[in-house]
């Protein structure tokens, strides 16, 4: 995939119709759009492109979700490319950053979000280093952020006896209690787990991983790094919750520990926003903490993904496709569509907005989600070889928490396979 958003730039090239070359913000402007989006956010969507060309009569935006689904589009990109027809604007993961910024197809906002106006500081941290993945372009704007922390089932902890979490907990007050909601007779279980492989899998090892002082990538990015005593000292808790204490439930599919939660059978689970809905229609009684720590460091994952802009050699598209996304990104905007769907604010500034009290009102946990977002300061690699890197990760994890093989040595197998990924790109 990255051979060919690479080849991209340049197929093609000469057959593209003249393009403006001087900026003229009157002229009429066509963009096209990728949402990435279906059913309740897209129609949000709609009606935000629809306000934004009544305040723009110059500007027409033709938006689509682009794919059949979100996973599809980054192939869908390449395709574009290699066309020349590529969108001014598309929802991409935050994963593929590094790969679409080494396509050479990518505006660059560095200069734009240095205007103090932006106010480019209220995004997280993660977030801000997802849009600029190599340190120099600045590819897009946040379109989404999340973080990971501990939910725990009320009534699970009251039929224990257990005291509920505390945002002061270690990882060995974690333990502990998931060693005492483990009930046999009723098949009740401390803590879920996905054991699929997935980046499900992964992501919830790197909060152990870096609050212990380890790394995933040496400084270059050329390798990776998480064979190292932090690593190992993470995966050994994990394997040793599951396979000596057995009050993790191992879960084969990426989605039961969640349906278990919800049902009175699982007490504790690191999720995200995306869960509170679903547990207030299952009308399970639960709260929300940061993340267990390590030595007061209480660091989480976040997995923010971007409005990327695209250079289509015409600078009055340019122009409008970042004018737009600053638009639709700003506070004002933000709290009508990613706060009106239960999504985290993307602004540091909105929590104290009417929009984003109505939701913490109405979804318990997700002020405490949004506050854990100052915990988010390390992004995950966005890196072309992730993927590859993950995938051995999440494998060695997952057989290493069902008893197949020691930490030490799975993680130096997984390294093997990661950096040939990473070399590969």
């Amino acid at each position: 995939m990255v051979a060919v958003l690479a080849v991209g730039a340049s197929t093609l090239a000469g057959c593209a119709a003249p393009k403006a070359t001087t900026l003229d913000t009157d002229a009429p402007v066509h963009l096209t759009m990728w949402s990435g989006q279906a059913d309740q956010a897209e129609k949000l969507l709609e009606g935000l492109v629809a306000e934004y060309e009544r305040l723009h009569p110059n500007v027409t935006i033709d938006m689509s979700p682009g794919a059949s689904s979100t996973d599809e589009l980054l192939q869908k990109l390449a395709a574009s490319f290699a066309g020349n027809d590529s969108p001014d604007i598309s929802y991409t993961y935050g994963s593929w950053s590094s790969q679409l910024e080494r396509s050479g197809r990518t505006l660059d906002l560095r200069h734009d979000v240095a205007d103090p106006d932006l106010h480019w500081d209220e995004f997280t941290s993660a977030a801000r280093k997802t849009a600029q993945p190599t340190g120099r372009k600045v590819i897009g704007m946040p379109a989404v952020v999340d973080n990971i922390s501990l939910f725990y089932n009320k009534t699970v902890f009251d039929r224990a006896g257990v005291a509920y979490p505390t945002d002061d907990w270690t990882w060995a007050d974690f333990r502990k209690a998931a060693k005492q909601l483990t009930d046999r007779e009723s098949n009740s279980f401390g803590y879920g787990y996905s054991v699929t492989g997935s980046e499900e899998t992964t992501w919830q090892l790197w909060p152990h991983l870096w609050q212990n002082g380890g790394a995933i990538l040496s400084k270059d990015g050329q390798r990776a790094a998480f064979d190292s005593e932090a690593g190992v000292d993470a995966v050994r808790f994990l394997r040793d919750m599951a396979v000596k204490d057995k009050s993790v439930y191992l879960d084969q599919t990426d989605t039961k520990f969640a349906q278990l939660f919800a049902s009175d059978r699982i007490g504790m689970m690191t999720s995200g926003p995306w869960q509170l809905s679903d547990l207030q229609t299952a009308k399970t009684s639960y709260g929300v903490v940061r993340l267990p720590g390590t030595d007061g460091d209480h660091q989480t994952v976040s997995g923010p993904d971007l409005w990327t802009l695209f250079d289509n050699g015409d600078v009055n598209r340019a122009h409008w496709a970042k004018d737009f996304t600053e638009w639709l990104t700003a506070k004002e905007q933000d709290e009508r569509f990613n706060v009106a769907l239960g999504n985290l604010p993307l602004r540091s500034s909105e929590v104290d907005s009417a929009a984003f009290r109505k939701q913490a009102a109405a979804l318990p946990g997700y002020r405490t989600i949004q506050e854990n977002s100052v915990n988010a300061v390390q992004a995950r690699p966005t890196v072309p070889g992730y993927n590859g890197l993950s995938e051995a990760v999440g494998d060695a994890v997952a057989h290493v928490m069902q008893g197949d093989g020691d930490p030490a040595t799975a993680l130096r197998e997984a390294t093997t396979a990661a950096d040939k990924a990473l070399r590969q790109g």
